[in-house]
C-alpha cells in the first residue's frame, strides 16, 4: 500500500534549495558513532552503555533520542553477555601514560586525536578497520582497512594518512585503548621520529 504525501511545489523546492537541516546532519554523526558503538560491543550495548560511551567522545545526548536513533537505523540488542574485544591489554610493551585523562575539552583541531579499532563483515571475510577522529571537531583524519590485524596494516597507514593529510604545527595529543598494535614497538618508534 503506498501513501501520497501532500507537499506543495514551493516547499518542495525550498527544501531542496536549503538542504538537510543542522539537526539532521547532526544526527547522522550522532549516527555513525552510535553504528561504531553498537557494533564494537557485538550488539550488546543498549541506550545506557552507548549514552555513556558518547559521552567519552564529547556527545552529550538524550536516552531518548539515541533509543529514536538506534530505531530509526534498525539497531536491537541481540546478545546479553559479554564477548572479547579486539583490543588486547594483556601485552609484554610498555604502556604511554593517559595525557588524556578524560579531559575532552578540547580548544583547536590537531591537539588530541582518538584512535579505535573494528571488525566489519564482508563478502570478502572479517575486514578491520582502524580509524583516528579529531576530538575538535569529530573529523575522521586518518583510517585504515585491511585483512589483518598486524600494526603496519591497521594503526601505521591510518596514522601516515592523518599525517599526510595534515599540518601539524603544534603539540599533539595521540590517545587510544593502549593494544598491541598501539603499544608496538613499530608504532611507538613511528611516532617518537615525527617532529611538528
Amino acid at each position: 500500500m503506498c501513501h501520497i504525501l501532500k507537499v506543495s511545489r514551493s516547499s518542495y523546492y525550498n527544501w531542496l534549495k536549503c538542504g538537510p537541516s543542522k539537526r539532521w546532519l547532526a544526527n547522522e554523526r550522532i549516527m555513525f558513532f552510535i553504528q561504531k558503538i553498537f557494533e564494537d560491543s557485538y550488539e550488546s550495548y543498549g541506550v545506557p552503555r552507548i549514552k555513556k560511551v558518547l559521552e567519552k567522545y564529547g556527545y552529550l545526548v538524550s536516552r531518548r533520542r539515541i533509543s529514536k536513533l538506534m530505531k530509526l537505523q534498525g539497531l536491537v540488542v541481540r546478545r546479553s553477555f559479554k564477548f572479547r574485544g579486539l583490543t588486547d591489554s594483556n601485552h609484554k610493551y610498555p604502556v604511554a601514560p593517559n595525557l588524556l585523562n578524560q579531559n575532552f575539552n578540547v580548544e583547536r583541531a590537531n591537539q588530541v586525536w582518538v584512535s579505535d579499532m573494528t571488525y566489519i563483515s564482508t563478502k570478502q571475510g572479517w575486514m578491520y578497520l582502524t580509524v583516528i577522529i579529531d576530538l575538535f571537531n569529530r573529523k575522521v583524519v586518518g583510517w585504515s582497512f585491511s585483512k589483518d590485524l598486524t600494526t603496519q596494516n591497521t594503526i601505521v597507514r591510518a596514522w601516515e594518512m592523518a599525517i599526510n593529510r595534515n599540518k601539524i604545527t603544534k603539540d599533539l595529543i595521540f590517545h587510544s585503548d593502549r593494544g598491541s598494535q598501539y603499544a608496538s614497538h613499530n608504532f611507538t618508534k613511528l611516532i617518537k621520529s615525527f617532529r611538528a
